[in-house]
C-alpha cells in the first residue's frame, strides 16, 4: 500500500448503521445512510444497507452515477438541491430530490414528463439555520404552486440544521417543522408522507425521547461513519469511532526551534501563523498535507504527537513526548474529523484500503 493511505474498516461501518437504524426505529424514524464524505462509495454504501438504512443520500450526481454503476439499486436521494442545468440526470437517476426552488421543481416536472414519469421531492424548510429552504411563511403559497407541475409529487417536508449557522435541532424547531407540515396539508388538501427531520445532529433529540412524533425520518453520514452526533462530538453508544484511520509516512525528522527566524508575514495560505517558544523540539515532516486532508480535523493516534500545522505537502508533526521512538519511515495514524475524511476521500494522492473484516 502507498503512503499515505486511508483504512476502511466496513464491518464497523455496518455496525454503526446498525446503531443509528436500531435507535431511531425505536422512536418511529427511517434513516437515509450519507455516503458523499467518502465520495459515494460503493462498498461504503452497502455496508450501510446492510446495517439496515433504507436509502442513501448523495449530493454530487458524479458520486449518484458511480453508486449507479457499480450496481448500488437501493433508493438514491439526491440531498443538495439540484441544479437546473442537470434536471435531465437528475430525474433519470434520482428516486427523490430536496428542493427550495420553484424554477427548479418546473424543470424536474418538464423532464419527468418527457419521459413518462413523476419524480418525488421533498420541500426543504429553512428554520433558522440559513442555508437552504423556504422560509416557513412563504410555504402555503411555494406548495401551493408546485401542486401545478404534474411531473413532479410532494411527499414531504424536510430541514436541515447545524450545517451552517450551528443552530442545534430542537423539540422547539422540529415542532416548528410539524406546525410547518399542518399548514401545508391544509394549503394542499392532502397529507404529507414524510417529515426529514435533519442530520446526524438530530441524533441527541431522538435519543433523548424529546423529538416530535410526527418526525419519521432523517439523513445519516457522520454518526455512522465516525460514530459521533456532530453538535458536540459526542460519541454514539455502542459505536465505532475508528472505522476510518489515515495513515502516512515520517519523511523527515530534525530537531529545530519551536519559532521561526526572521521577520515574519502570512504564510502560503493568506494566514499569520502564531507561535509558542518551547525551545528546541524533535519535528517530523508526514508526506500527507492541506492537498489531502484539513490539519486541523487530525488527531494522532497516539496522543502524545501534536499536529503543528501543515502546507499543502507537508504535515508538520512534534514528536518529542512520542510514546515510542519514531524513525524516517514510521508509518503515523490517525483519527479524522467529517472535514479531514472529506477532503482524504476525495483526493486523488490518497489511497483507499478497504477492509472486509474486523481486525479488531
Amino acid at each position: 500500500m502507498r503512503s499515505p493511505w486511508i483504512e476502511i474498516t466496513l464491518p464497523r461501518i455496518e455496525h454503526n448503521a446498525r446503531v443509528v437504524v436500531r435507535l431511531c426505529a425505536e422512536h418511529g424514524i427511517g434513516v437515509a445512510g450519507v455516503t458523499k464524505s467518502t465520495c459515494g462509495n460503493p462498498d461504503v454504501a452497502r455496508a450501510m444497507l446492510r446495517g439496515g438504512v433504507t436509502a442513501i443520500g448523495e449530493s454530487r450526481m458524479e458520486n449518484v452515477r458511480r453508486l449507479q454503476e457499480a450496481g448500488i439499486d437501493a433508493p438514491l436521494w439526491l440531498l443538495r438541491v439540484p441544479p437546473l442545468s442537470q434536471v435531465e440526470e437528475v430525474v433519470e437517476r434520482v428516486d427523490l430530490s430536496l428542493n427550495s426552488e420553484l424554477r427548479v421543481l418546473a424543470g424536474l416536472s418538464e423532464a419527468a414528463l418527457r419521459r413518462g414519469r413523476v419524480h418525488d421531492v421533498i420541500v426543504m424548510v429553512d428554520l433558522g439555520d440559513l442555508r437552504e429552504g423556504v422560509w416557513p411563511d412563504d410555504l402555503p403559497h411555494f406548495v401551493r404552486e408546485l401542486q401545478r407541475l404534474s411531473g413532479v409529487r410532494l411527499v414531504g417536508l424536510g430541514a436541515n440544521l447545524t450545517c451552517y449557522g450551528g443552530v442545534i435541532p430542537s423539540e422547539h424547531n422540529m415542532r416548528r417543522l410539524v406546525r410547518c407540515a399542518t399548514a401545508v396539508e391544509e394549503a394542499i388538501g392532502a397529507p404529507l408522507a414524510h417529515l426529514s427531520g435533519g442530520n446526524s445532529s438530530a441524533l441527541p433529540l431522538i435519543a433523548s425521547g424529546r423529538m416530535p412524533a410526527r418526525i419519521d425520518h432523517v439523513r445519516v453520514g457522520e454518526a455512522i461513519l465516525l460514530g459521533r452526533e456532530t453538535v458536540g462530538h459526542t460519541p454514539l453508544p455502542g459505536a465505532h469511532a475508528d472505522a476510518f484511520r489515515l495513515h502516512a509516512e515520517v519523511i523527515e525528522l530534525k530537531m529545530k526551534p519551536s519559532v521561526p527566524i526572521g521577520e515574519r508575514g502570512r504564510d502560503a495560505f493568506g494566514e499569520t501563523p502564531a507561535f509558542e517558544d518551547r525551545g528546541q523540539r524533535r519535528r517530523a515532516l508526514v508526506n500527507v498535507g492541506r492537498e489531502d486532508i484539513d490539519p486541523q480535523g487530525l488527531s494522532p493516534c497516539d496522543a502524545r504527537l501534536e499536529v503543528l500545522g501543515a502546507s499543502s505537502d507537508y504535515l508538520i508533526l512534534d514528536v518529542t513526548e512520542a510514546e515510542s521512538a519514531v524513525r524516517v519511515g514510521d508509518v503515523v495514524s490517525f483519527a479524522l474529523s467529517y472535514g479531514s475524511l472529506l477532503a482524504a476521500m476525495d483526493s486523488q494522492y490518497v489511497e483507499k484500503k478497504l477492509l472486509d473484516e474486523d481486525a479488531g
